[in-house]
């Protein structure tokens, strides 16, 4: 069965957003959790997608133009990902979408077309947020590991991943890395 790996940007109280909706003390959205090679789908939220396919668009488009919701031009980390992204499937779990522009794009409706999605052939999943995603799907236990970039600030106001997972989960940690600007990688296998 394939993997669904939940991987995210956090600051050091386990902030996935600041109080506007997004984690605004990340400098790029670059890909840095070693995923592109392990994946060949991604899954997230649909309050999520709208954005994240507004962002990438613009990169792919027009990588030295102000970007939405940053409005500076892409950083060079996230041309990878954004040539990733144009041929990459993606999975939006959502009730109310019903279209979206990228054409390699499908909707699931509950759970259980994310654990269909699992079972079938193929590589692992990144299931890449937001954090109401990420709570939903790890209460349901089809999230089988947890790859964050924990960013060395208390981000104060914002959302709290796992601010709705009602289930004690064990984890196990099985890498460690130290990254430029006092961030850490850290890989949780779910126990």
């Amino acid at each position: 069965m394939r993997r669904l790996i939940a991987a995210m940007k956090i600051s050091v109280d386990g902030k996935a957003e600041g109080p506007t909706g997004i984690a605004d003390w990340v400098h790029a959205w670059s890909e840095d959790y070693g995923l592109m090679e392990q994946v060949d789908a991604c899954v997230l939220g649909g309050r999520m997608y709208r954005g994240y396919e507004e962002y990438w668009t613009a990169i792919q488009n027009a990588p030295d133009k102000p970007l939405p919701m940053t409005g500076k031009p892409a950083a060079r980390e996230e041309l990878p990902w954004a040539r990733f992204a144009a041929k990459t499937p993606y999975y939006v779990l959502s009730n109310t979408l019903n279209s979206a522009d990228w054409p390699m794009t499908k909707f699931l409706r509950s759970n259980d077309d994310v654990a269909a999605l699992k079972r079938q052939p193929g590589k692992d999943i990144y299931l890449m947020g937001g954090s109401t995603i990420v709570d939903s799907l790890t209460e349901a236990g089809l999230v089988d590991e947890y790859r964050f970039v924990l960013y060395p600030l208390i981000a104060g106001e914002g959302k709290a991943l796992f601010s709705t997972t009602a289930q004690r989960r064990d984890l196990e940690l099985t890498k460690v890395e130290q990254m430029p600007g006092g961030r850490l990688s850290l890989v949780y296998k779910i126990g």
